[in-house]
């Protein structure tokens, strides 16, 4: 871990505890207004703001745990906690919106218009304020520590700012436009909403838990920098991977025949700074071949073992 990266951590772990801060005050807040208006809208959106506060602080341990080195019996790290408490998020999430769904469909019989709409209104406005407030704060962080957890946090609230503008048009629309069926049908959206948002949720933690490999363009431009340091007659079995906020690249390396061991490690040695430089996240692993060779012994190898140049896909 670089000195930057420790630097950056206290700033990270603050806007973690403000996005807690914020989802507490906002569940109290929501929490008396939807029993006050009875709204199932303004229920949903209580249940995604208690879902908020559980994302938030799941965020806060993760970056923690992700300020924490490897050690013994976790060389590479603690990055993959993350991933598993994700899908544990998965399933409170996926339970809150079937809840609020079925609560949303029972609510069509009845024909009771919400009560006192303008208090409801007035605590969404105020929702929509303080989280963006928070979403400033947030964003000053992300662009000083460049910290993911940060920013999925930041773009979960981005998602709260069109829930609560929902709940708001809900209550006006039943309440004054006598639109009974639109409170429910905005419970049933913001269900959607919750479910949808667990799947994307489940989708990127499978990924990590699988190792997943970077995009295409990620990985182009990874070797595009590997491949303009001088000494380099080829790379293969280039191979990422991702791990909560770490990064992890591999690949087998040529260099000429006739080179001394020395001089084939300053080769590497310049490919690692170059790398370096342009990926400091990056943790980057080379293993060095003799030009042409191939590793046909190795089951660990993936099956296409022919090298592949530059200019060709890796």
């Amino acid at each position: 871990m670089t000195e930057d990266q420790r630097r950056a951590i206290p700033f990270a772990v603050r806007a973690a505890l403000a996005s807690v801060g914020m989802a507490c005050f906002l569940l109290l807040l929501k929490g008396f207004a939807a029993w006050h208006t009875g709204s199932v809208a303004m229920l949903g959106s209580l249940a995604d703001t208690g879902l908020d506060l559980l994302a938030s602080l799941v965020t806060l341990y993760g970056v923690k745990l992700a300020a924490e080195p490897a050690d013994h019996d976790h060389r590479f790290g603690h990055g993959k906690a993350e991933a598993l408490a994700a899908l544990f998020q998965v399933m409170l999430i996926t339970a809150s919106a079937a809840a609020i769904a079925w609560r949303a469909v029972l609510s069509f019989g009845d024909t009771t218009p919400t009560r006192d709409a303008d208090f409801g209104i007035v605590v969404s406005v105020v929702a929509i304020l303080a989280t963006l407030i928070l979403l400033i704060y947030q964003r000053r962080i992300i662009r000083r520590t460049g910290s993911v957890a940060i920013m999925a946090d930041n773009m979960h609230y981005q998602s709260d700012v069109l829930l609560n503008g929902s709940v708001i048009v809900a209550l006006i629309l039943d309440q004054y436009f006598g639109l009974h069926g639109a409170d429910p049908l905005m419970g049933i959206a913001i269900a959607l909403w919750l479910g949808w948002g667990a799947f994307r949720a489940s989708s990127n933690a499978i990924d990590q838990l699988m190792d997943k490999e970077w995009p295409e363009v990620e990985r182009a431009r990874f070797i595009e920098v590997a491949a303009r340091q001088p000494g380099i007659k080829g790379i293969h079995d280039f191979r990422t991977r991702r791990s909560g906020s770490h990064d992890f690249a591999q690949f087998h390396m040529e260099v000429g025949r006739d080179l001394t061991m020395i001089a084939a490690h300053d080769i590497v040695e310049g490919v690692e700074r170059a790398l370096r430089a342009a990926y400091p996240k990056v943790e980057v692993l080379i293993h060095l071949d003799p030009e042409g060779h191939v590793d046909t012994d190795n089951p660990l190898v993936e099956a296409d073992v022919t090298p592949h140049w530059f200019g060709k896909r890796l």
